[in-house]
């Protein structure tokens, strides 16, 4: 533009548009550019030409538009739409042109290489001083050199001179010229432009060729650019989401921005295709994203547009079959048949399911992904292929249209079953080998499902499935096909089987009911099967899951139906030793309640629960099978309890742990172990054994397969933590819980709690009164049952009225007799119970503290935590400091930092600044003072 200033082409373009004294704003509409970017090109060509101001910058761009006006303007279309984002690939596309003469931009139809290549044109053409140059070879179908060379020509005005061709007229033209000529759509008659560009490179050093086509030219010095679909993620609006809205509103009405991520998900399904967006956003008027979206399974039906100048894009099928007709009949055959693969497959996997050799199939894989009709995806594991998901199903259709469409998915299926098995014992990179065949084993099984000759495999295939998915903690998946597998088998007792592992995943999931309904279902499969114990099995299993899992359920079985249950599997059990552990284990659970899972047996039947719950763990022993061991185990663990002594409950409950740790990783098994958890977890906080609690609780709140229960995961780790006083612990796991309970629905389901009182209490030992409002919210939504008021509710409500100084108040909360409530605070509470009681009898100084701290020490006596708050009590009533000083040591040894601090508070002087000290580390505010005696 001068001989001592440089100025980019896009810095020329604004200035120009200056001298034109148009605004900021109008350039920016005018480039497609934003309107800061223009006042920065502004800027630039101010200081660039040391011109004072904008007035003075007009006159200089007239001047030199005056002495610019024999430059030839750029010979190009000009487009009747926007274009839409692409920045990075019009970025790469322009540097490539200027360092490389011949760039070729590669990608299958309706991707947007065309629009591309004209942006990036204009965007050069202040480069080029003898222009910019473009060509349409869509028309051109004879596949001769001469052809081509007339429709550049015909581009450039030449007309053919005597004595020469077409072709020596356009070298000699050009010979001498600096010029870009842009070839657009060459893959009909790449074998005619491949010579005429090599000879027009090498007769014109000074002309630059940009090419638009389905597959490369293949001629010396070519640079390839392939291009890819539109993005469909970034840090602010995708550039495929960005088309689709800009085409909507042209057609009339934009979308709400509150449907921006299921536009998303639609430009997604489209895989980022130019054309596709365009013509699904041209529907969304008459269609809506509802209809879009269900339209998306027949995407060549549904992308079909109005009249185009280039018939190729009235729609998506058009601009297949053009891809289409120029392969030959080999690579035809081959494409449909590949159509089946849903996700990237190998040369040998497409072997297999095309029927044919590896080398030829190899081949033929190469010459369609030159045709832009696969995405090759090279990496040290391999190289891969992939079709779109429109030519996916363009495929399947020339697959039925030629007859094929049963072969090549019974050799889909075959291919799966074979993939699904050897996953079954691979071990190495496990997780990646199944997320990479998971949606062809999904999509043969969807296919052979339907049809009766196909039926054992899909059984074998849905059984498999299953497994992997659960393996791979898709335990929603994994139930669901386990129930597909149990209505595919072919005899009851597979059926049977498979509806066992789906109950077992039910359990997994938290779901009782389904639970409880596959039981039932198996036990009738069996029965069918003329297998009687093992249906005596599942009825009584499924009445004693009842008891063992009523959290689990949102409708609990009725007492009647239960009992109806274990005298059905009573009449069928006969001498079989399963069944009759499985009887033993249903009669101590729902005859007399084992597990606890309402009222708990009477006072007067304790000793008889506990015989039955022995009964069943010795009955269930003889048969070998630790889950029915573990299971019998889990009602003498509640049995224990509900008599009051946490110690076996607790050492029964370890039992179980170390019973199942060298079981294998069913779903029988790992919902037993979870339970286990869970159990221990219990045992261990009622025992005082914070340590073991914990780390019981965070196997559960870390375990893969509850990411989906996250409320249930974390809500035991909670109350350990919250006991201890971990209150870092607890601010983080109070919002894993709470995103994942509100993520659940908000269940108000009463076992969580525990945890939900837990973290108000914390909240409210930091005088954070918002946040423990809030979790006291959450509290009422879950009610009160009298677990809260006489359990946990009080153990921490106590726990922060004491540390308030409220010792009254605390000792009116804990008013109600161990022994009148004890229903409610066995089992995990009745230590902490009765020791915060004695403690808050003696601070309130209350008159019968002595006999009540007698008492709480024989109900304690062996549990670490209670026992040195009972002893706490008692110096703090005698005045001996040094015997209170000595329960600091007892408390650290059981990871309890809250009741170690709380203790040098409790002692005064010189040792209450260090107490303020440890709760500040903790996070939580001053103890209120000790009121003197």
């Amino acid at each position: 533009m001068t001989a001592t200033v440089e100025i980019s082409a896009r810095e020329a373009d604004v200035l120009a548009l200056v001298g034109e004294h148009l605004s900021n704003a109008e350039i920016g509409a005018r480039l497609f550019i934003s309107v800061r970017t223009v006042e920065s090109h502004v800027s630039s060509l101010l200081r660039k030409l040391a011109m004072p101001d904008r007035r003075a910058l007009a006159r200089r761009a007239s001047e030199l538009a005056r002495a610019d006006r024999s430059r030839p303007a750029p010979a190009l279309p000009t487009p009747l739409t926007s274009f839409i984002g692409r920045a990075r690939e019009r970025a790469e596309l322009t540097e490539m042109i200027k360092t490389h003469r011949q760039v070729t931009a590669v990608g299958p139809g309706g991707v947007g290489k065309t629009r591309l290549a004209l942006t990036v044109a204009a965007d050069a053409a202040g480069e080029y001083a003898d222009g910019v140059w473009f060509v349409d070879l869509v028309p051109v179908t004879d596949p001769g050199t001469s052809v081509v060379a007339a429709a550049v020509a015909a581009a450039l005005g030449l007309g053919e001179q005597p004595g020469s061709g077409l072709d020596e007229s356009v070298v000699a033209a050009l010979a001498d010229r600096h010029a870009l000529l842009v070839l657009d759509n060459c893959e009909q008659v790449r074998d005619a432009v491949a010579p005429f560009v090599e000879r027009l490179l090498a007769a014109c050093p000074r002309v630059a060729v940009l090419a638009t086509s389905r597959a490369r030219l293949m001629v010396p010095f070519e640079r390839v650019y392939p291009v890819p679909p539109l993005s469909l993620a970034g840090d602010g609006e995708s550039d495929a989401v960005a088309l689709f809205l800009d085409r909507a509103a042209a057609v009339g009405r934009l979308p709400d921005p509150a449907l921006h991520g299921h536009i998303a998900s639609v430009c997604a399904r489209l895989d980022g295709v130019a054309l596709a967006i365009e013509l699904a956003a041209a529907r969304w008027p008459t269609l809506g994203l509802d209809g879009l979206t269900a339209g998306l399974s027949d995407q060549l039906r549904m992308l079909a547009g109005g009249s185009r100048a280039d018939d190729r894009h009235r729609s998506v099928r058009a601009a297949l079959d053009w891809s289409h007709a120029l392969l030959e009949p080999a690579d035809r055959a081959l494409l449909r048949r590949l159509s089946v693969f849903v996700a990237p497959f190998t040369v040998e996997a497409a072997a297999e399911v095309a029927g044919s050799e590896a080398g030829v199939v190899a081949d033929g894989l190469a010459r369609l992904a030159e045709q832009s009709l696969l995405v090759v995806t090279a990496s040290l594991a391999g190289t891969e292929y992939r079709a779109l998901e429109t030519i996916r199903q363009y495929g399947t259709e020339q697959l039925a249209e030629a007859g094929e469409l049963v072969d090549a998915r019974s050799r889909h299926l075959r291919w799966c079953l074979a993939e699904a098995a050897a996953l079954a014992v691979v071990r190495a990179d496990w997780r990646a080998r199944f997320d990479r065949v998971a949606g062809d084993l999904r999509a043969a099984l969807g296919w052979a499902a339907d049809r009766p000759e196909q039926r054992a495999d899909a059984y074998r295939l849905a059984r498999h499935l299953a497994e992997l998915s659960f393996t791979r903690n898709l335990i929603g998946e994994s139930q669901l096909r386990y129930e597909q597998a149990a209505a595919l088998a072919e005899d009851s007792a597979a059926t049977a089987s498979m509806l066992r592992q789906a109950a077992a995943v039910a359990g997994c999931r938290m779901r009782g009911d389904d639970m409880y309904r596959f039981h039932r279902a198996a036990a009738a499969a069996a029965r069918r099967a003329g297998d009687t114990a093992g249906a005596a099995v599942d009825l009584a299993t499924a009445a004693t899951n009842a008891y063992r899992f009523w959290s689990k359920f949102a409708r609990l079985p009725s007492e009647e139906e239960a009992v109806a249950l274990v005298d059905e599997a009573r009449e069928l059990a006969g001498d079989d030793p399963a069944a009759r552990a499985a009887l033993a284990l249903a009669e101590a659970g729902v005859l007399t309640d084992a597990f606890g899972a309402a009222q708990g047996p009477a006072d007067n039947a304790v000793p008889e629960t506990i015989a039955r719950a022995e009964r069943a763990v010795e009955l269930a022993h003889r048969t070998g099978d630790p889950l029915a061991e573990s299971a019998a185990l889990d009602s003498l663990t509640g049995a224990r309890s509900w008599a009051g002594d946490a110690f076996a409950a607790a050492a029964t409950a370890r039992r179980r742990i170390a019973l199942l740790a060298s079981t294998p990783d069913t779903p029988a098994s790992t919902h037993e172990l979870l339970d286990a958890l869970g159990m221990a977890t219990e045992a261990g906080l009622g025992a005082g054994d914070l340590p073991g609690a914990r780390r019981w609780a965070r196997q559960l709140a870390d375990h893969p397969l509850l990411a989906e229960v996250g409320h249930r995961a974390t809500s035991w780790l909670l109350v350990a933590d919250a006991l201890a006083g971990n209150v870092d612990e607890v601010l983080t796991g109070g919002v894993r819980f709470l995103e994942a309970w509100q993520r659940a629905g908000s269940p108000a389901r009463s076992v969580l709690g525990p945890a939900v009182a837990g973290v108000a209490m914390i909240h409210g030992l930091r005088d954070d009164l918002d946040a423990q409002r809030e979790w006291n919210g959450v509290l009422k939504q879950l009610g009160t049952p009298p677990e809260h008021v006489y359990g946990y509710g009080a153990v921490f409500d106590a726990m922060l009225m004491l540390h308030h100084g409220q010792a009254g108040d605390a000792l009116a909360r804990l008013a109600p007799e161990p022994g009148d409530v004890w229903k409610w605070v066995t089992w995990i509470w009745l230590h902490w119970y009765v020791a915060l009681r004695a403690e808050a009898t003696v601070l309130a100084g209350s008159p019968d503290a002595g006999p009540r701290l007698a008492e709480a020490r024989r109900i304690v006596s062996g549990n670490p935590v209670a026992a040195a708050i009972v002893k706490r009590a008692g110096a703090l009533l005698d005045d001996d400091r040094e015997r209170l000083l000595a329960t600091v040591g007892a408390f650290e040894a059981s990871g309890c930092r809250y009741q170690a601090a709380r203790t040098l508070m409790l002692a005064g002087g010189d040792h209450a600044a260090r107490g303020a000290a440890a709760l500040a580390d903790l996070g939580l505010t001053p103890m209120a003072p000790r009121a003197s005696r």
